[in-house]
């Protein structure tokens, strides 16, 4: 199996426009490895992640930029997070009865949620709703509706690899609309089998050889995620002792599942006394598998 997951930028000589191209495979394999998805639920979940990777790519920041669908179709929700250093995790919910051969829409009546949470500074947060049931036609209505910025994205994902290429005018360069509208239409000649399968220097040349492309730098992307023993700890602490001693009595102990990487943390009776006696700043050990 082939391990790109890199995130490439590239521009057209002497033309306004830039571009950047996500390839994710083993952090796309690593992130729906072990989760029970429909082969349609994680192909739309690779491509919001691919997404998530185009859109963080876009801004200069410190911290970690989350995409979010809200559906009232057969995929109930998908979130998905980049942070500026690489990383990605995400996850997806959907009708539990959904089949393997339904061809309900999976997107509908809903609305796409963008929140940057820099490190520094006041969040920020975009909401448009679905007009579509693909997720690129909802980012492209965003970045005409809150960034007034032209932007074209295209998105595709199977069992193994999630791709997207995004288009995008630079502001500070004078627009002209032919060469927006050229770029545009070379662009939608990519097949969803080339955007899956050709590596970035082959289809960057397939599509805009004619066009002054030029690759430029690529950074490194990678599944991880950020639950911890500490965090988990914290969240308990949040919950009321008359609750944790409930669950204890019915189970025998309290677990606690990361829904993103699927990881288990386990607490018994003396774990939770434990937890509850230690300061805030210094959790006790925790269980995990």
């Amino acid at each position: 199996m082939t391990h790109r997951d890199n995130l490439h930028r590239f521009i057209f000589e002497n033309e306004g426009v830039r571009g950047e191209l996500v390839q994710l495979d083993a952090s796309y394999r690593a992130i729906i490895q072990d989760r029970d998805y429909p082969p349609r639920i994680a192909e739309q979940l690779g491509e919001c992640l691919a997404a998530t990777s185009l859109l963080s790519a876009t801004i200069k920041y410190q911290g970690s930029l989350i995409l979010q669908v809200q559906s009232s179709g057969s995929l109930r929700a998908l979130v998905a997070q980049a942070t500026h250093d690489g990383t990605l995790r995400g996850l997806a919910r959907w009708h539990p009865d959904l089949s393997a051969d339904s061809d309900d829409r999976l997107l509908c009546d809903g609305r796409l949620v963008i929140t940057l949470e820099p490190e520094k500074g006041e969040p920020y947060q975009g909401i448009v709703s679905l007009q579509s049931e693909h997720l690129a036609d909802a980012l492209q209505a965003y970045f005409e509706l809150s960034e007034q910025l032209g932007t074209r994205i295209w998105l595709a994902a199977d069992q193994q690899t999630a791709v997207g290429l995004l288009l995008q005018v630079l502001p500070e360069k004078p627009f002209d609309a032919d060469v927006w509208e050229r770029l545009a239409l070379l662009a939608d000649t990519v097949t969803r089998e080339e955007l899956l399968t050709l590596d970035a220097e082959t289809l960057l040349y397939r599509l805009f050889h004619e066009a002054g492309v030029r690759l430029l730098d690529s950074n490194p992307l990678a599944f991880r995620c950020r639950c911890s023993p500490e965090k988990i700890a914290l969240a308990l602490r949040a919950i009321q002792r008359e609750e944790l001693d409930e669950i204890l009595n019915e189970q025998g102990r309290i677990t606690v599942n990361c829904e993103f990487c699927n990881r288990h943390y386990h607490f018994d009776k003396v774990d939770l006394e434990a937890l509850l006696s230690a300061s805030v700043t210094s959790p006790p050990p925790l269980q995990q598998q």
